[in-house]
């Protein structure tokens, strides 16, 4: 082949390639740009596309891409913090669990926990979790010593002893 994309026959002469076929004028499609979209896109009365914009969570962190029209929702909700979606659905479960402080109440209760998941957690989780453990029990004695049972009687349950080994009687029964 000739540099300039040509074929040279066997007699030393140069053959033109034929033509590209002509496409149909039917199947071609125009490009469209982003800003003819916007036009058809109000034209249609769809309104044009808004700009999206990463969110932080203010409880746990997360960024999400969000426009400003559902920032501005989730912060009126919210007195005015932006939390994910996540986060929203925790502190709505705490706000059911404990009515009595609202929804600002469970907004700051989930804010501290996941405050302190950050700071303890993510660093020492061995650490993180005996707390944990250590508040769960806290809450379970606050829950039975508000119970009508006294504290006494759940401590002075008769304990299963052992009063003689089984050895004697394995070897009486061997012999």
């Amino acid at each position: 082949m000739a540099p300039n994309g040509r074929r040279k026959s066997v007699s030393g002469s140069v053959v033109k390639p034929p033509p590209p076929p002509k496409l149909e004028t039917k199947s071609l499609q125009r490009t469209l740009s982003d800003i003819s979209l916007n036009f058809h896109r109000e034209e249609k009365g769809l309104g044009a596309i808004t700009e999206v914009e990463k969110a932080k969570c203010e409880c746990c962190g997360m960024k999400e891409e969000c426009t400003k029209e559902y920032i501005e929702n989730v912060r009126e909700k919210f007195f005015g913090k932006w939390i994910c979606g996540l986060c929203s659905e925790a502190v709505k479960e705490e706000k059911e669990k404990n009515e009595e402080n609202g929804l600002e109440g469970a907004l700051k209760e989930h804010m501290s926990a996941c405050l302190r998941f950050n700071k303890l957690g993510r660093e020492y989780p061995a650490l993180f979790q005996a707390e944990a453990m250590r508040d769960m029990l806290r809450k379970c004695t606050r829950s039975q010593s508000m119970s009508s049972k006294p504290m006494s009687s759940i401590h002075n349950k008769p304990a299963i002893s052992r009063t003689s080994s089984c050895i004697p009687a394995i070897n009486r029964d061997l012999n």
